[in-house]
């Protein structure tokens, strides 16, 4: 089979015109059949947005078209999964039985992988199983009742539950892990279009039925599930120094010589508990800012032009990024179109924003983060020694918030136009905000540092350059968005274990190695195969 990239074709073209694009290029060979393998819409140019597509087609002659070195025909990669060869699970002692702590996509993936290979894991989640927990969230964002162990950031399925459920990464990928990911969320119930194009996306309603499908998968396969089971604490060996099991908040110990941590980046006592278990841990860098909301027509008008409401384009994003004079970068993150900012708080005295959409992305306003970037230099006390300094800071920022919004989990906002002049708002425009249990009305300077704000202020009117209307007096900005990643990375080595603490199998966003969905279920394929390797 032959791979044809770049066939470029109008946005209003026809299936036959696909198909006479796909004779021209192996002409003068005829296809016997072709699918398509990837759709991108490239919309550079207003006036004439086109489809980019990757095509895998079957011919005969195939070595003789190849030996044309044409630039865009080359033989279709084999993507199959292929997991590494492991000892029979029946040889294996009842103490190598894997633990999998956390259900985020990374634990998720960890556990299906194992599973398959025969291994049984154990999953420990803090929090409830995925509908309890997605009735929890409502009654958050509906009453303003937060439960600690059951809401955006804990219970199953993890924060990629509640966000746009975007299914695309940049990271490096030889392995083709990532189509594994897609394959397997394809067969729990995702739509099959996110195997061809480009910017995939699924929503929170649709993920939560996905991950009760891949929950009954691993148990059917041998899995055990354990929710409300809290890890407290590591059992080790000192000499030499291992993990060979873990203690539960309910006093319950499970030992294990194989223990993936895909805790997530909010998990704060489970990084104080690795850091006084004497886990090596390093801080790293991370972002800060808010949410931005601006009708979504106004969006898709800056970026589709007159091809707005395409139903073959949908709901327009945007990726902006700006170097502040100050020396900070601030860029958009979690650009959720057509979506809701939701209150993401997992501690009880603080607010926390996020984006999230559902997979038709039809609501009224588009969102995203108004980040900057920040590094363990910027982090109080980090001068001390505190290797949590990161978090500490984030829980600083939150309670900011918390108090600038009211102390009542209503989000402090503030309109752009008062917040580019600094000063307080005090009514709202015609943009109307989307995050719930509410939003206080005020002035968000005291929410961030000011080389924060200084950096943010100075963005909003350069990103208006690249969409029209950016910076118009009444969109809206809600604070704060500190959880882009977690401050810290459980450092691992080369076979994937802690560096000072092996049979711990660090992964995921909690672990410092991924960012979103797509990067975490690879990651978590990863560590699941660096525990089939360790034997």
């Amino acid at each position: 089979m032959l791979r044809l990239t770049e066939i470029i074709l109008p946005l209003d073209h026809s299936e036959a015109d696909l198909a006479s694009a796909v004779a021209a290029r192996l002409a003068p060979a005829i296809p016997s059949r072709f699918t398509i393998a990837r759709r991108a819409i490239d919309a550079r140019r207003k006036s004439a947005i086109k489809l980019t597509y990757t095509i895998d087609a079957e011919t005969e002659g195939e070595p003789e078209i190849l030996a044309r070195n044409h630039p865009h025909i080359r033989p279709t990669p084999d993507t199959t999964y292929k997991p590494p060869a492991i000892r029979p699970a029946s040889t294996r002692p009842a103490s190598t039985r894997p633990i999998v702590i956390g259900t985020g996509p990374c634990g998720l993936f960890a556990a299906l992988i194992l599973a398959q290979a025969g291994l049984r894991p154990i999953i420990l989640e803090r929090g409830k199983p995925v509908r309890q927990r997605t009735k929890d969230t409502w009654a958050f964002w509906r009453r303003g009742i937060l439960t600690p162990e059951s809401n955006v950031q804990f219970g199953e399925g993890g924060a990629g539950t509640f966000s746009d459920g975007k299914l695309y990464s940049q990271i490096s990928d030889p392995n083709h892990l990532g189509r594994k990911v897609l394959t397997e969320f394809v067969a729990a119930g995702a739509p099959a279009e996110i195997l061809t194009v480009a910017h995939p996306h699924i929503g929170t309603f649709r993920l939560v039925g996905m991950v009760e499908t891949m929950r009954e998968t691993i148990e059917r396969l041998g899995g055990e599930y354990r929710f409300g089971a809290r890890v407290t604490g590591l059992i080790l060996d000192s000499t030499p120094r291992r993990a060979r099991g873990v203690i539960l908040d309910s006093g319950e110990t499970l030992t294990a010589d194989h223990i993936i941590l895909a805790i997530g980046h909010s998990a704060r006592d489970t990084f104080e508990m690795l850091r006084d278990a004497g886990v090596h841990l390093d801080p790293k860098p991370f972002s800060i800012g808010f949410r931005i909301e601006h009708p979504q027509s106004m969006i898709d008008r800056a970026r589709y032009g007159s091809f707005a409401g395409n139903p073959l384009l949908g709901a327009a994003d945007y990726k902006l990024v700006h170097h502040a004079k100050n020396g900070r970068s601030v860029y958009s993150f979690c650009m959720c179109p057509g979506g809701t900012v939701v209150a993401a708080a997992s501690e009880p005295g603080r607010v926390v924003t996020n984006g999230m959409s559902q997979y038709s992305r039809n609501e009224r306003n588009a969102n995203a983060g108004i980040v900057v970037g920040i590094t363990p230099a910027d982090y109080p006390d980090a001068d001390k020694g505190n290797i949590l300094a990161g978090m500490a800071f984030q829980r600083h920022l939150e309670s900011r918030a918390y108090v600038q919004g009211g102390s009542t989990y209503h989000a402090p906002g503030q309109l752009v136009g008062d917040f580019l002049a600094a000063r307080p708002s005090t009514s709202l425009g015609t943009v109307i905000p989307s995050y719930k249990p509410g939003v206080h009305l005020t002035d968000l300077a005291p929410c961030l540092p000011d080389y924060a704000i200084e950096a943010i202020r100075e963005a909003i009117p350069h990103f208006a350059r690249k969409i029209p209307g950016f910076d118009r007096a009444d969109a809206l900005l809600t604070g704060v968005e500190t959880r882009t990643s977690a401050p810290i990375r459980i450092t691992r080595d080369p076979s994937g274990q802690s560096l000072n603490t092996p049979g711990l199998f660090p992964a995921g966003e909690g672990a410092g190695y991924a960012g979103g969905i797509l990067s975490a279920g690879v990651d978590g394929i990863r560590a699941a195969e660096a525990v089939m390797r360790a034997g």
